[in-house]
């Protein structure tokens, strides 16, 4: 038997052992670092062109040095906008012929793209003429053997950081999947530009934007705020599985499961807004448990303060308000029935989270939009026109969610999500030494099949045995989950994601009871643990890009595409 009896198992431990102590901020402190050093290593490269031309209309002229031998190929690095570039030649003889013309569409921004050429050129002036509102980093004219060749530009953003070109595109380098959406959006927020990726509310991308305001719009620059996020969930899962159920050995076994899970890994990564999702979603979780456990408002309000972040980031966050709707509603019952609640005191509870849970964010909502305020020059967020953007934007956003039709290779549903069936692939590129770099967002199967088992675990505690932590868990599992059963769109395995935070959670409670009730407890939770943290292990080429050949992964389903 792997769990102990679940009908004689003591359910609860003694409060003084949910306190934090110095060992729990030891244990913390040293699972935040083993995981920030793997997440921040090889996260993308800390320089890359910063200075952009608009070349909308415009024509710059670039002349090659003629003692810098002969170039046979161009690299161009994309700034944002959609357009395209004519790429003329004129020799030194004076004579002039096209070179290529190059699209930049909404997937080619943020990238180091080549331009392969029918013959070298030596010396002679390359003029790149932009088409449609298009942005361009860097112009740069090499060998073949990759020597850059000197130039300057009478357009001196084109030509100013030659030194910077790789020698090809990687996601080391340029953006993958929608990091071409959110990184674009993070640099016109910051740019006063307005943004090209309304689908989604400002604020996750204008938390992008704050770590491209510390390194600069560069790979390290736009993943560095998600990554960072990413290593703060740790600490916040071990405090919200102490809270729930003491000791140290759980909490410390729920956070290395989130450690070695891989999409909490991948998803943290890259440069999009799901990671700001999951980590207001896992505090308001946190903040609701401390209030239902203490009945303190102050815990209610940072839950309100916490859900209006999250959603002015993403409206998955609204699933995880209705969770919350109903753990309030169900404590409101339980202490009315018990007699700690009168009706007064639920007047003013419901009005308090009227202001915290309704006001407080609409505000922060509504605050979000101050980017596309500055964009259009309309600043003054208690104007009609600014309130017109903000509603504008609330009517576009639904039209395009509910009305969403497209199919995408790597596209998956709720049920193959809970079984860890189809993962994304967000990276493919074969080397020309026989080896591959690839990488997608799945759950590590530890996790995703344990999580399951225990998710019936925890049904049955809290039927049979009305364990209020079990149905705190198993209600932040499904309000995370069963929005999307009914959602008709194109949907994918990260959004996934906020769930794993409970599967994690959930394998945490009976973690927990094998501990304290079983006579092995310790040992099977340590070997659970280090089952994942091996998997973590075979797996971490194809979850941080590390190049293999061919056959050194084995996937376990056929349809894992690694």
């Amino acid at each position: 038997m792997l769990l102990p009896d679940l009908r004689s198992c003591p359910l609860k431990r003694a409060a003084s052992s949910r306190r934090l102590q110095k060992a729990d901020v030891l244990l913390m402190a040293l699972l935040t670092v083993i995981y920030a050093v793997p997440a921040f290593s090889g996260l993308g490269n800390t320089r890359s062109p910063q200075s952009f031309a608009n070349m909308e209309g415009k024509t710059a002229a670039i002349r090659l040095d003629p003692a810098g031998g002969e170039a046979g190929q161009l690299m161009l690095f994309t700034g944002v906008g959609i357009g395209s570039y004519t790429i003329d030649y004129t020799a030194e003889n004076g004579q002039t012929r096209l070179l290529s013309q190059v699209e930049q569409s909404h997937a080619e921004v943020l990238k180091w793209l080549p331009v392969e050429l029918d013959r070298p050129l030596t010396g002679g002036t390359i003029r790149i003429r932009g088409s449609g509102n298009v942005w361009l980093g860097e112009l740069v004219a090499r060998t073949e053997e990759g020597t850059i060749v000197p130039a300057s530009a009478d357009v001196p953003e084109l030509t100013d950081e030659q030194e910077l070109c790789p020698v090809r595109q990687t996601f080391m380098n340029s953006t993958y999947f929608d990091e071409i959406y959110h990184a674009r959006t993070a640099w016109e927020h910051l740019n006063g530009v307005y943004p090209y990726e309304i689908t989604h509310p400002p604020l996750g991308k204008s938390i992008i934007a704050l770590g491209i305001r510390l390194f600069g719009m560069t790979p390290f620059g736009w993943r560095f705020s998600g990554t960072l996020f990413g290593v703060l969930m740790l600490p916040i899962l071990y405090i919200f599985s102490k809270k729930l159920f003491g000791g140290n050995l759980t909490p410390t076994a729920c956070t290395a499961l989130m450690l070695t899970d891989f999409m909490h890994f991948v998803q943290t990564r890259i440069s999009t807004i799901d990671t700001y999702a999951v980590f207001f979603i896992l505090l308001m979780y946190l903040f609701m448990y401390l209030f239902v456990s203490e009945g303190k408002r102050r815990w209610l309000a940072l839950c309100g303060l916490s859900f209006g972040l999250g959603a002015a980031s993403k409206w998955t966050c609204f699933y995880a308000g209705a969770g919350l709707a109903v753990i309030w509603a169900l404590w409101v019952i339980h202490e009315m029935r018990a007699g700690r609640l009168r009706f007064w005191g639920f007047v003013k509870n419901a009005l308090f989270c009227v202001v915290f849970f309704v006001l407080v964010p609409g505000v922060i909502y509504y605050l979000s939009y101050l980017p596309y305020g500055r964009a259009l020059g309309r600043t003054n967020v208690l104007s009609r026109d600014y309130l017109k953007i903000v509603l504008d934007n609330q009517r576009y956003m639904f039209n395009y969610h509910s009305q969403l039709v497209a199919t995408h290779p790597y596209s998956s549903h709720w049920y193959q999500w809970v079984l860890d069936i189809r993962p994304i692939l967000y990276y493919l590129d074969y080397l020309a030494d026989g080896r591959h770099v690839s990488f997608g967002a799945f759950v590590n199967p530890v996790l995703c099949w344990g999580g399951l088992m225990a998710l019936f675990v925890l049904a049955y505690l809290a039927v049979a045995r009305r364990d209020q932590p079990s149905a705190f868990i198993l209600l932040g599992y499904l309000a995370q989950l069963l929005p999307w059963v009914l959602v008709p769109r194109l949907t994918f395995a990260y959004h996934y994601f906020p769930c794993t935070v409970f599967l994690a959670l959930a394998l945490g409670r009976c973690f927990d009871l094998m501990e304290r009730c079983h006579p092995r407890g310790r040992a099977l939770v340590g070997g659970f643990v280090c089952l994942s943290a091996a998997v973590f292990v075979l797996f971490f080429p194809c979850l941080a890009g590390l190049p293999v050949y061919p056959g050194i992964l084995r996937s376990w389903l056929p349809t894992w595409p690694f």
